[in-house]
């Protein structure tokens, strides 16, 4: 039996690509890409791509990129889409990882559920060249879902998959996709679509603050996912929770300089005060901390604290509405 890695995020479109292949006879081992940037639903990207590796009875690898990753996405060789997206590159970084992978297990090909057309920047005939050339894969990338409108790669030629079995689709619209789950018999699929949150303007905006700012640690672009952001005078970064949810992850995220705090006797929030020297920005903090608490008082008692402990309280009055949004990245 011939053996093959399939890029697996859990999705629709990668979910039906592998199908195929198991359909075709294919031993399939997934192989699953965790970043920063992933838009995951329910439990998340390593959720669904190993309940997809569960369901069809197949190998699964998974591996989380951090800081090379992150270090490609500040400064990508084929530049950025509409926002902070560097799909060529980023295809690139992980085809290269495959490749390293189908060396060292010997397999003969990797596969994807791309479709032609249905990403602008990086699922164009021309970026698919761009991407196979410098990842060194030129006919060892088959795309099953738009294989009938790309050239035939090695496998399809050396007769390991049989070209008649493959699909023509094409462009951004998912109809098709979700009708050949119906007959596939693919119901449990989280999304028609995965997602990279990098093509979010909102969440773009805030990555190119924290690189202009030299945060680019893992756990710095985490960290963007959560809360209400904020740069203060000082230069330091204020994140604000906004729910319970956020505010034990906040708690949880907090390293052991970093201080945290939450007004007393009132449904606060929990916020994060990051940086160096904090003296000069620790009093706004604070305001703005009140500010999104229940504090109905003229004045709020702030309590301050750091590795899990809380040491000491202040006062202050809650931020004006109107300087608060100075601050707000």
């Amino acid at each position: 039996m011939d053996k093959a890695i399939g890029l697996l995020s859990g999705g629709l479109d990668s979910t039906l690509a592998t199908k195929l292949m198991l359909d075709q006879g294919i031993e399939v081992l997934a192989l699953s890409f965790i970043t920063p940037f992933c838009t995951c639903t329910r439990k998340g990207c390593k959720h669904e791509a190993s309940r997809v590796a569960e369901k069809f009875g197949i190998k699964i690898k998974v591996i989380v990129l951090t800081d090379e990753y992150i270090k490609m996405v500040r400064n990508p060789a084929h530049g950025y889409g509409k926002h902070m997206n560097p799909c060529v590159d980023c295809r690139i970084f992980m085809f290269k990882i495959a490749k390293r992978y189908m060396e060292e297990i010997g397999v003969s090909f990797i596969f994807t559920g791309e479709v032609l057309g249905q990403r602008p920047m990086s699922q164009r005939n021309e970026a698919m060249g761009i991407i196979e050339r410098e990842s060194r894969l030129e006919g060892l990338i088959l795309r099953p879902l738009s294989a009938r409108y790309l050239k035939p790669t090695i496998p399809e030629k050396e007769g390991l998959v049989d070209r008649e079995k493959l699909l023509e689709i094409r462009g951004r619209w998912r109809k098709p996709q979700m009708e050949l789950a119906l007959i596939l018999g693919i119901k449990d699929y989280p999304c028609p679509a995965g997602g990279c949150r990098l093509t979010d303007p909102h969440f773009a905006r805030r990555v190119r603050e924290s690189f202009d700012h030299g945060e680019d640690t893992t756990k710095d672009m985490y960290l963007l996912r959560y809360g209400r952001h904020f740069r203060l005078p000082g230069g330091n970064k204020f994140i604000v929770g906004r729910n319970e949810k956020e505010n034990s992850t906040l708690s949880s995220l907090a390293e052991e300089k970093d201080l945290l705090m939450e007004v007393v006797d009132s449904n606060s929030p929990v916020a994060l005060l990051k940086g160096k020297s904090r003296r000069k920005d620790l009093k706004i903090a604070a305001s703005i901390c009140a500010r999104y608490s229940d504090c109905d008082s003229r004045t709020a008692e702030v309590r301050i604290g750091y590795d899990g402990k809380w040491e000491r309280n202040i006062f202050v009055k809650p931020i004006n509405r109107k300087f608060v949004k100075e601050f707000r990245i």
